[in-house]
This record gives C-alpha cells, structure tokens and sequence, in this order.
C-alpha cells in the first residue's frame, strides 16, 4: 500500500478520536501535559491494536474472501465513513458531562472511537497488506492528534467537532473507492487477484 493512502486511512480513522478530544479538552479544567498524554496515549494505542486485531482475525478466512475483497475494503471503509458522516451531523446534547480522565470512561472512548480501526484492519488482510506500516501511522497519527485535540479543544471548545469527523468519513470513502477503483481497472488487464 502506498504511503500517502496509509498516512490518508490514519488521518479518516484518527478523526474520532480527534474530535473526542477536542471534547475532552474543552472539560478538563486545569490542563497539564499528562492529562493529554493519558488521552492520547489510550485512544493511539486503541487505533494501533485495533487494526492488528483486524489484520490477524482477516488472516483465518481470507483465502476464501479473495475474490471479492475489493468489494469489501471498499464496503467496510464507505460503511465505516457514512457512519462518521451521519453522526457529525446528529444533533449532541452539549451539556452532558463526562470525565474525560476517568480510566473507565477513557477505556470506553478508546474502543468506542477504535471499531472502525479494527474493520480496517480486516480490509487489510483481505487485501494481503502488510500490517506494521498502517498500525504504526494510525497509531502515531492518532496519538499525536488527541494530544493536540485536548489542547485545542481546552482553548477554542468543540467549534470544528463535527466538521472534523465528518471530513474524516469522506477520507475513508475516498480511499475505499480508490481501492475498488483500482481492482477493476486491473482485473481486465489481468492485473488483478
């Protein structure tokens, strides 16, 4: 797989939990360095683990999925980016508070916002990619998004949330179609799995 789609995928799934942090900043009250650190470190990791998950459960039943691959990284990253679309436009209640340091809260926020990880993580084994380089990105770009997220957020608020999340949904759409795209154009030629 190429760098810039690698570096691209990172960026689509590091959106949620971007925007969860620019949340978390916006409540915490006295930030410090650990504070983002603690977040950042839970959700990159999260999206690191997630996709080798996906990756090494993919390995059990992708010789029968081979054909049909294609179709599925390009179904689960469209899904997957719909998803994150439709939910940027939903209407949140503002007010509800919640304690972004609390480590059953920031646990739950990791898995939560790191699903869509581990469905790519499947899409990369049906495709026969290689794992380290994609959750090495995703990982780092996530870990440094968040601790740049809880900053931001603790200084401007949630303004740009739900624009980043949704930015994030049309990443992963893009790149399932390139996926697809790709796959047909070379099946004619040969080319192709």
């Amino acid at each position: 797989m190429e760098p810039t789609t690698t570096v691209l995928i990172a960026l689509g799934l590091a959106a949620d939990a971007f925007a969860v942090s620019l949340s978390s900043g916006l409540t915490i009250k006295h930030l410090k360095i650990n504070k983002a650190l603690k977040i950042a470190l839970f959700f990159g990791g999260f999206q690191a683990l997630m996709p080798l998950i996906g990756w090494v459960a993919g390995l059990s039943f992708r010789d029968w999925i081979t054909p049909v691959d294609h179709w599925i990284a390009f179904g689960l990253l469209s899904f997957i980016g719909a998803r994150m679309i439709y939910e940027s436009i939903q209407e949140e209640d503002c007010e509800k508070k919640f304690n972004p340091l609390d480590t059953y809260t920031l646990l739950t926020l990791a898995v939560a916002t790191s699903l869509d990880a581990l469905a790519v993580g499947i899409g990369f084994s049906l495709l026969k990619t290689s794992i380290a380089a994609p959750v090495t990105a995703i990982g780092f770009i996530t870990f440094f998004l968040s601790f740049v997220g809880v900053f931001i957020g603790h200084k401007c608020g949630n303004l740009f949330q739900n624009k980043i999340e949704m930015l994030g949904g049309f990443i992963l759409i893009i790149i399932g179609s390139k996926i697809l795209m790709e796959h047909l154009m070379a099946v004619p030629l040969g080319l192709g799995h």
